[in-house]
């Protein structure tokens, strides 16, 4: 009897056809599973076989590959904390009330809104600061800011939200930054520079003098 001559790919090809005959049990989805892992083993040997290096050369691309993958992730990590720190209320910069109201008025000259928003609320928060109206505190958000100013000086508690709307907006929310916006926060900063530091805290409660009582 003549002997049949079938490469493994044939075999293999053949056998699975045989198998999906409906005369057979179909497999159970673990069994399809398994049967689908061994046939993604079983083409990558194959592959490697056929590839200059044989599994050498795929260890190598592998680790090629992973190698890429982790420095993409760091690169990214890396970038995004860079847009959050630069995004942030003082985006790392430790500079003064007058350092930042500078820095603003620069990029409002070039027509850079976003940019000269954050800014000017950077020196409205460094302003409240420096005049002693809020005590410095780290980490704190551009809604902290106005919510805290707003209990020192309730009469400008709508601005201060706006502001801080403002700067949320184009810093968090992508939106483009506008003229009107930034002239409504460096209004706020102006304002808050003729306020000192008496000036915001609330009124005082009169005291009573000790003898008062005695004599009433």
């Amino acid at each position: 009897m003549p002997t049949v001559d079938i490469d493994r790919d044939a075999a293999h090809e053949a056998a699975q056809r045989e198998l999906d005959k409906p005369i057979y049990p179909k497999a159970s989805l673990t069994d399809r599973l398994t049967e689908l892992i061994n046939d993604v083993i079983y083409r990558i040997a194959q592959g490697g076989a056929g590839v200059p290096g044989g599994w050498l050369t795929i260890g190598v691309l592998l680790l090629l590959v992973i190698a890429a993958i982790v420095v993409a992730v760091r690169v990214g990590r890396k970038a995004m904390r860079t847009d959050r720190a630069d995004h942030s209320l003082y985006g790392g910069h430790e500079l003064s009330a007058a350092e930042h109201r500078a820095t603003a008025q620069h990029h409002a000259a070039a027509g850079q809104w976003a940019l000269a928003i954050r800014h000017r609320l950077r020196a409205v928060a460094r302003q409240l600061e420096e005049s002693g109206v809020l005590p410095p505190v780290p980490g704190r958000t551009a809604t902290e800011l106005a919510g805290d100013a707003a209990q020192a000086l309730p009469q400008l508690s709508a601005e201060l939200r706006y502001a801080a709307n403002a700067f949320n907006d184009v810093t968090y929310g992508d939106r483009p930054g506008t003229e009107a916006a930034y002239r409504a926060v460096a209004d706020l900063d102006d304002h808050l520079r003729t306020i000192g530091p008496a000036s915001g805290r609330g009124p005082e409660t009169p005291r009573t003098h000790a003898g008062w009582a005695e004599v009433r």
